[in-house]
C-alpha cells in the first residue's frame, strides 16, 4: 500500500521569491549609494585635491571605478542569481572558508559599520531639526536618533520584502529630488567676489588624493548590494545588469551635476572652506529656510541608505545560515512575512551593539568613526570578488555567463588594484598622529577571530556521509 499523498508531497521550504522589478532593483542601488557623504564631505574632498579640474576628475575617476566594480558584478551576479551575492562567489572560487570570512566580516565589521555611519549622519541632522536633551551628555539625543532609525527600519523589513522595498522607492525617489533642487540652486546663484576672496583666505591645506578618494569611494559605495538580492530579482539574467548599470551611471552622472552646481555657486575655495556646502548653496535661494531643509534632505539620504543596507545585508546571513551549520538560524526564510527574520534581527542588534559602543563618548565623530572601521575590512573583500571573476572563469568554464565582462581581464584586473590601494589607504589613514584612530584595527582584529573560527566551522554531511 501506498504512503500517504502528503507524505509524498511535502510542504516546500519557505524560500526567497522574486517580487523586485527593475525599477525596484535600481531604486535599490541608487538609494544605497546616494547617502549623505556627499553633502557631508565635499569639504572634506575639495581640501585633498589641487583644484577644480582634480576635484571633478576625482569624482569621474570614483564613478568609472565603480562602474568597472558593476560590471564584474553583473557578470558574476547573472551567473550567480542567488541571495547572498559576495558570499556565493567567494565560497565559490575560493571554497568555504573564503565564504565564511566574508559573511563573518560582514557580520561584524561591514555592515554594522556602514548602517551605523549613516544612522550617525541621520542623527546629527534630525538633532538639529528637533533637538533631543537627554540627561547631561548632549550626545545621548544623537544616540537615541541613531539608534531608533535602525530599530525602526528593521522592524519595517522584517514585515515584509513589499514593505521594505516601497519604503526604498520612495525615500530614493525623494533623495534624488532632493538633490537635483540642490544643483538648480546653485546653478541659479553664485556667491559675491568678496565672498569668494574671504573663503579664499582660509586655510591652507596639503592634499592628499588617497583620503579624498576613500570618501569619494564610500560616497559611490554601494553599487555591489544588487548582488545579495539576485534570488529576488524578476528576470535576472536581464535585469540585474541593467540595474547594475543604470544605477552606477546614474549616481556618477547625479554626482558631477552636483558638484558642478556646487563649484559655480561658491567657487573652488568657497567649496572646500565650507562647513555645510549644500546648505550654503541653499540660503543663496531659500534663506534661512535652506538650513533646515538640507536638514531634511540630509535626513532623508541618510535613511534610504541605512533601509537598503538593512535590506540587502540580510540577504547575506541568510545565504550564510544555508550553507554553514554553526548558523543555520539565519538560513530561515520564515514564511509568515517573506523574510528572513532572524538575520534581520540579529543583523540589527550587533548594528545597535556597534552604534552604542562606538558612540557612546564620542557621538558627534561616530560618522568618521565608522567609515575607518569598515574601510580596510570591506575593500580587501572587494580585492578577492575581482580575482573571482577570472578564478571562476578558469574553474567553472561550463557555467552559462548571460553577459560577460567586457576587455576580460582588464575590468576584474582594475577591480582588484584599485581595491587593495583602498586597503592600503585606509590603514595609512588610521595610522596618522592627527587621526589617532583605532576603529580599523579593531576591524582587522575581528577579522582574525573569525579565521580561527573558521577552523571550527563543520562542514555539511554529503549524501553519501549521512548513509543516503
Amino acid at each position: 500500500m501506498s504512503e500517504p499523498t502528503e507524505l509524498q508531497s511535502p510542504v516546500a521550504a519557505p524560500a526567497p521569491q522574486r517580487h523586485l522589478t527593475l525599477f525596484d532593483s535600481t531604486s535599490i542601488i541608487v538609494g544605497i549609494i546616494i547617502g549623505a557623504t556627499i553633502y557631508e564631505s565635499t569639504p572634506l574632498i575639495a581640501q585633498n585635491v589641487w583644484g577644480v579640474w582634480s576635484l571633478l576628475g576625482a569624482w569621474v575617476l570614483g564613478g568609472f571605478l565603480s562602474f568597472v566594480g558593476a560590471l564584474c558584478y553583473a557578470e558574476l551576479a547573472t551567473a550567480y542569481p542567488r541571495s547572498g551575492g559576495d558570499f556565493v562567489y567567494l565560497t565559490r572560487a575560493f571554497d568555504r572558508p573564503m565564504g565564511f570570512l566574508f559573511a563573518w566580516a560582514q557580520f561584524w565589521v561591514v555592515r554594522p559599520g556602514s548602517i551605523g555611519a549613516m544612522a550617525f549622519v541621520f542623527a546629527r541632522y534630525a538633532n538639529q531639526l528637533v533637538p533631543l536633551e537627554i540627561g547631561a551628555a548632549k550626545s545621548n539625543g544623537l544616540l537615541v536618533y541613531a539608534a531608533g532609525s535602525v530599530f525602526a527600519l528593521s522592524v519595517v523589513n522584517v514585515l515584509g520584502v513589499r514593505e521594505g522595498k516601497w519604503t526604498q522607492n520612495i525615500l530614493t525617489v525623494t533623495k534624488v529630488a532632493c538633490l537635483l533642487l540642490v544643483a538648480v540652486v546653485g546653478f541659479l546663484f553664485a556667491a559675491p567676489p568678496e565672498a569668494s576672496a574671504e573663503a579664499a583666505a582660509g586655510k591652507a591645506t596639503s592634499p592628499n588624493f588617497g583620503l579624498a578618494m576613500i570618501f569619494i569611494l564610500f560616497a559611490y559605495g554601494g553599487w555591489a548590494e544588487m548582488a545579495y538580492v539576485g534570488a529576488e530579482v524578476r528576470d535576472p539574467k536581464r535585469n540585474i545588469l541593467r540595474a547594475l548599470t543604470l544605477g552606477t551611471v546614474a549616481v556618477a552622472v547625479i554626482y558631477v551635476v552636483v558638484m558642478l552646481a556646487f563649484l559655480h555657486a561658491l567657487g573652488f575655495e568657497g567649496t572646500r572652506n565650507s562647513k555645510a556646502v549644500a546648505s550654503a548653496v541653499l540660503k543663496m535661494g531659500m534663506g534661512d529656510w535652506g538650513d533646515r531643509l538640507i536638514s531634511l534632505f540630509i535626513c532623508i539620504s541618510a535613511l534610504g541608505v541605512i533601509n537598503g543596507q538593512i535590506f540587502t545585508g540580510a540577504r547575506i546571513y541568510y545565504a550564510m545560515g544555508q550553507e554553514h551549520p554553526l548558523y543555520a538560524v539565519l538560513g530561515r526564510w520564515d514564511r509568515r512575512f517573506g523574510t528572513p527574520v532572524w538575520s534581520l534581527v540579529v543583523q540589527g542588534a550587533i548594528t545597535l551593539a556597534v552604534i552604542l559602543g562606538f558612540g557612546w563618548t564620542a557621538a558627534d565623530r561616530g560618522f568618521q568613526k565608522m567609515v575607518v572601521f569598515t574601510t580596510p575590512v570591506f575593500w580587501i573583500f572587494l580585492a578577492m570578488v575581482g580575482l573571482g571573476v577570472m578564478v571562476l572563469r578558469r574553474h567553472e568554464p561550463g557555467t552559462p555567463r548571460p553577459y560577460r565582462v567586457p576587455l576580460y581581464p582588464i575590468p576584474p584586473l582594475v577591480l582588484a588594484l584599485s581595491s587593495l590601494y583602498m586597503v592600503f589607504t585606509g590603514v595609512d589613514f588610521a595610522l596618522q598622529p592627527f587621526n589617532r584612530s583605532y576603529e580599523a584595527f579593531w576591524a582587522i582584529g575581528l577579522l582574525l577571530v573569525g579565521v580561527l573560527l573558521c577552523l571550527f566551522d563543520p562542514k555539511p554531511r554529503t549524501s553519501e556521509e549521512s548513509g543516503a
